[in-house]
C-alpha cells in the first residue's frame, strides 16, 4: 500500500485508501458536479493528484467508480418503489419509469447517464462494463421470476440491453415533454412490447401498465 502524503492520516491498507477516495470525490462532486477534476478531489483529501492517480487512472475512471459505488443504495430506493410487480414486461416498464424520475436528482449515480461530455456511458458506450452492471443489478432485483417466465441467459441478457439503451436514450434527450402516465405509455409500447416478445413473454398472461 503506498503511504505518500494523507495530510498525516496514512490509511491502514488499499480498501481503506479507495473509500476515502470515493468519499472525497462525493464530497467533491457535491461542490463541482460532473466538473470535478482529480485535482479537486486530492485537494480535498490533502493529497497530490499522483497518490490519487495511483488508485484510479483518470478523472472519467474515478467518477465512474463513485458512481457504481452508489449503485447498491440506488437500486435498493428502486426496487422498494417497484415491489409486488411480478409481470416481467411492467416490471421493467415501471423500474425504467423510476430510474427515470429518481436519476436526475441522484448526484452520483447519475453520472453514469449525464449528458454532457463526462458521461461514463458517452466515454465507454451504453453497453460497457459499467452500464452492465447497472442494468443487470437493476433487473435482478425485481420481483420477478425470470426463470420460471422462461427467461434464460440468452433472453436476460437481452432485458439488460433493453434497460440500458432505452434509459441512456431517454436520459440524453429531453426534448420530447410527456407526463407520467404518457411516459409510461410509451415504455410499455417500446421497452414492454419487447419483453413481451420474448420467448415467453408473449405467453404469459398478466396486467398491463
Amino acid at each position: 500500500m503506498r503511504t505518500h502524503g494523507w495530510a498525516g492520516s496514512v490509511p491502514v491498507d488499499d480498501a481503506e485508501a479507495t473509500a476515502r477516495i470515493l468519499a472525497a470525490a462525493r464530497s467533491a462532486i457535491d461542490e463541482h458536479g460532473v466538473a470535478t477534476t482529480i485535482s479537486d478531489v486530492a485537494r480535498t483529501l490533502g493529497v497530490t493528484r499522483q497518490t490519487v492517480y495511483r488508485y484510479f487512472p483518470s478523472a472519467e475512471a474515478l467518477l465512474r467508480a463513485t458512481a457504481l459505488d452508489a449503485v447498491g443504495a440506488f437500486l435498493e430506493r428502486i426496487a422498494l418503489r417497484i415491489s409486488g410487480i411480478r409481470e416481467p414486461d411492467a416490471a421493467v416498464v415501471e423500474g425504467i419509469d423510476v430510474v427515470l424520475q429518481e436519476l436526475p436528482d441522484d448526484r452520483y449515480v447519475g453520472l453514469l447517464f449525464a449528458a454532457d461530455n463526462v458521461s461514463l456511458f458517452a466515454v465507454e458506450g451504453v453497453t460497457s462494463e459499467a452500464g452492465q452492471t447497472f442494468a443487470r443489478s437493476m433487473v435482478e432485483r425485481m420481483d420477478v421470476d425470470w426463470a420460471a417466465r422462461g427467461y434464460g441467459p440468452a433472453e436476460m441478457d437481452i432485458i439488460v440491453e433493453i434497460v440500458l439503451r432505452t434509459l441512456q436514450s431517454m436520459m440524453i434527450d429531453h426534448s420530447t415533454a410527456r407526463s407520467g402516465a404518457q411516459r409510461r405509455a410509451f415504455l410499455d409500447a417500446w421497452a414492454g412490447a419487447a419483453i413481451r416478445a420474448l420467448p415467453t413473454g408473449a405467453a404469459v398472461p398478466g396486467d398491463r401498465i
